[in-house]
């Protein structure tokens, strides 16, 4: 590949040149890859945390949701009586290029639903706990969204900085070396030349 280039000064600028942007975007891509490494880190650990969390809650729900209907029957009528959850947002903020989304509940105010006349404080209880299981859901699927988001991320930052460094930058090293000694060769032919004709006029003076 370096023995294509024509050996001109224009040329050795030009891959001179070349080879710094190189060398800048794998230092850039390397940043920004150890940057959502971090990201990723912290992220998971967070996404254990709400494992646990959720886990715990959807065990105190179905708890509740069991003392409810030893209390009042089945309850699936009330429930019914809830409305299903449609107030989910979804935005996005940027890292490193990268985007990740942010879930929120727009409202998530918890309401009366049911009558007080057939029910009691068990089937408030479950329908509280249930409620905190939802707003544990949306946190867990931002986090886990966001790090699957971030592993993409990180292997095309990966992929590019591997291509920079094993392939582009190698291949412009390789240029400059080629064109500087092709040169430095033809600087050296040229002083050759100049000595040899400075010689032959100094002959014909005598």
């Amino acid at each position: 590949m370096a023995q294509q280039v024509f050996a001109t000064k224009g040329n050795l600028i030009s891959s001179k040149r070349s080879l710094a942007l190189a060398q800048l975007g794998f230092d850039l891509l390397d940043r920004k890859r150890n940057i959502l490494i971090r990201e990723i880190m912290m992220l998971s650990d967070q996404a254990n945390g709400l494992k646990d969390e959720i886990n715990k809650a959807y065990s105190e729900a179905y708890d509740a949701l069991r003392k409810a209907n030893i209390s009042l029957g089945v309850v699936s009528s009330f429930a019914k009586c809830v409305p299903i959850e449609k107030g989910v947002t979804l935005s996005e903020r940027s890292v490193m290029g990268t985007e990740l989304v942010r879930c929120t509940l727009d409202d998530n105010k918890t309401g009366l639903y049911y009558g007080l006349s057939q029910t009691d404080s068990r089937l408030d209880d479950a329908y509280i706990k249930f409620n905190k299981v939802k707003e544990l859901t949306v946190k867990l699927a931002e986090t886990e969204n966001n790090v699957y988001r971030l592993s993409v991320g990180i292997r095309k930052a990966g992929r590019r900085a591997n291509a920079l460094k094993n392939i582009m930058i190698p291949r412009y090293e390789e240029q400059v070396r080629f064109i500087t000694s092709a040169l430095e060769e033809k600087e050296r032919e040229e002083f050759s030349r100049m000595k040899v004709i400075k010689a032959a006029k100094l002959k014909k003076k005598k």
